[in-house]
């Protein structure tokens, strides 16, 4: 919800301030208004329309190769799982109850893989602790066996690593100092093109929809950074083919 206001904010600075520029300009004095003082006014717009341009895209890239990067480590931890899942089945009753706790734990993992709500008990971290717990009981005599236990164990703690990397990189890698500075140079830039425009509706609605537009390009990206929720979001379906492997 937090970019959804931010984009909303956004929004209303933007329009407020070409609007505002516009309803202004009329009523200041003509020595404010000649083509000096726009030309002077135009020309510190367009510096900050190319400094706009330049930290917007790498705003882009961030939430990108935020994305991405996630993406990549969710679909190795899907693989992880299938692996421990697979070699556990090779112990039969004795790994019974490690890949119950483990097809418990990834119940919890699909629906919320990033642990997105933190006042609520950790009931997947529960999990995966039960499992950890299961797995030190496995008691076996074959040497063979107890090397590929040790290489399970290993593998699980793969698994915790990797499900607290997802933790730690799901909230976001954009500063919102950047973000605020960005929104500072854009509304320079939309009160320059306010001032000395005519007072008409075209205007008024092309700085309503360009505000709107913008508005809404810095909610995708902040969403994008933050992959686990709103309408960009990495697929779950890795998690839920190794549930349906689990399951089998």
């Amino acid at each position: 919800m937090n970019e959804l206001f931010i984009a909303l904010g956004i929004f209303l600075i933007l329009a407020s301030a070409s609007l505002g520029a516009m309803y202004v300009s009329p009523k200041m004095p003509d020595r404010h208004r000649d083509d000096d003082t726009n030309s002077v006014v135009r020309l510190v717009a367009n510096i900050f329309v190319v400094m706009s341009s330049l930290v917007f895209g790498l705003m882009i890239n961030s939430a990108k190769t935020t994305f991405e990067s996630l993406d990549a480590g969710v679909h190795a931890y899907a693989t992880n799982i299938i692996l421990i899942d697979r070699a556990l089945r090779t112990y039969g009753l004795a790994g019974k109850d490690a890949r119950d706790k483990l097809l418990t734990y990834l119940e919890h993992a699909v629906t919320n893989p990033a642990r997105a709500d933190t006042t609520k008990p950790d009931e997947a971290g529960q999990a995966l602790d039960a499992l950890g717990d299961s797995l030190l009981l496995i008691q076996l005599s074959s040497g063979f066996r107890q090397d590929l236990l040790s290489d399970i164990r290993q593998q699980y703690h793969r698994l915790v690593e990797q499900r607290w990397g997802i933790i730690g990189s799901a909230e976001g890698s954009i500063p919102m100092p950047i973000v605020g500075i960005l929104a500072a140079w854009l509304t320079l830039i939309f009160a320059s093109f306010g001032y000395r425009a005519p007072q008409n509706v075209v205007p008024i609605v092309s700085f309503i929809v360009a505000a709107g537009l913008i508005s809404t390009a810095f909610y995708l990206v902040l969403d994008m950074d933050i992959p686990f929720h709103g309408p960009i979001q990495i697929s779950d379906a890795p998690l839920r083919r190794a549930l349906m492997e689990v399951r089998s």
